[in-house]
Order: structure tokens, then C-alpha cells, then sequence
């Protein structure tokens, strides 16, 4: 009975992922492009490098969310420090804010900085008259970016667990209320 219920839950939480995942990347992806092709390259590059951080930002709070403890979040709770209790709340949810952060919008991000590397590359090629495929050394600098990013955000994130933990917890505070402890 107990094993049918967790398939269920597990089945029902790929559900929500999937179409949560489908309807941002669609609509990142329609917005990020098209406006792309009609900005300049500058704009364009700063917008890239802006999707690759957020993807690395949201990679560091997927682990930090998973290696913190709870403990030092549990004795601010008990002095009624705003934002203690969404703490213990993201650590006791690790294996979900870990999903939602490091994979959904950690892989939209990737997805995103290809589709706009590709669009970078091509303005560059124009721009510079260039005749050789520039898309291939564009890619292989955003994913050298992107993978170098993310392997120095997670030695950060697990020595700063505690603190990216506090600060995410207050910043997503005020979007919900915590529940009261009976």
C-alpha cells in the first residue's frame, strides 16, 4: 500500500515537473529568441552570460539546499526570526527544491544559452564577414562557461550551505506563508 502511494507521488511529481518545465522552456525560449534577433550583439552577449549565471546561481542553491543542516535554522525559528522556518522548510524539501532549481531551471538555462550562443554566433559571423562555422567554438565557450561555473558553485555552495540557504529563505519568504505549528 505504502509503495503505491510513492509510485503515485513520484508519478504525479514528474507530471507537474514535465509540464511546468514544457511551459517555461516554450515560453523562455520564444521570448529569449526572438528577442535576440533583434537586439544588437552586445546586448545579446550580456543577455547570454546573464543565462548562464542564473543557471550556475540556481545549480548552487540546488546543493546547498541538500548538504545544510537544519539545527541552525531550528534556533532561529524558535526566536521567531522571519525566514527561519523557509529554511527548515527548503532543507526538508531538498530532493524537490533540488529538482526544481539545479534540473528545471538549471537545464531551461542550457537549453536557453544554446539557443542564444547559436544566435550570438551567427551575428558574429556577419558582423566579422567570417567564413569558417564560429558556432562550434561560441558552444564550446558557453558550455566550458556554464560547466566551470557550476563546479566552482558547488565546492562554494557546500562550504556556504547555511548562508545561501538564508538568504534564498529570505528572499522567497514573503511569496508564502509559513505554517503555524500547532
Amino acid at each position: 500500500m505504502k509503495e503505491n502511494k510513492e509510485n503515485n507521488g513520484n508519478v504525479k511529481w514528474f507530471i507537474e515537473v514535465f509540464i511546468i518545465t514544457f511551459i517555461l522552456s516554450l515560453f523562455f525560449s520564444y521570448i529569449s529568441t526572438t528577442a535576440i534577433n533583434d537586439i544588437p550583439m552586445l546586448p545579446a552577449i550580456i543577455i547570454l552570460l546573464a543565462v548562464i549565471a542564473v543557471g550556475i546561481i540556481f545549480d548552487i542553491v540546488g546543493v546547498a539546499v541538500t548538504v545544510a543542516g537544519e539545527e541552525e535554522f531550528h534556533a532561529k525559528a524558535s526566536k521567531k526570526i522571519p525566514g527561519a522556518k523557509t529554511a527548515v522548510r527548503l532543507i526538508r524539501n531538498s530532493s524537490i527544491v533540488a529538482n526544481i532549481c539545479a534540473d528545471v531551471i538549471g537545464d531551461i538555462c542550457g537549453v536557453l544559452s544554446g539557443a542564444i550562443s547559436a544566435i550570438v554566433a551567427m551575428k558574429i559571423a556577419q558582423l566579422y564577414e567570417l567564413s569558417f562555422p564560429i558556432q562550434f567554438l561560441i558552444s564550446a565557450l558557453v558550455a566550458s562557461l556554464t560547466v566551470g561555473g557550476k563546479a566552482l558553485g558547488k565546492g562554494f555552495a557546500k562550504k556556504e550551505s547555511g548562508s545561501i540557504v538564508w538568504i534564498v529563505s529570505k528572499i522567497i519568504k514573503p511569496f508564502y506563508r509559513e505554517k503555524k505549528e500547532k
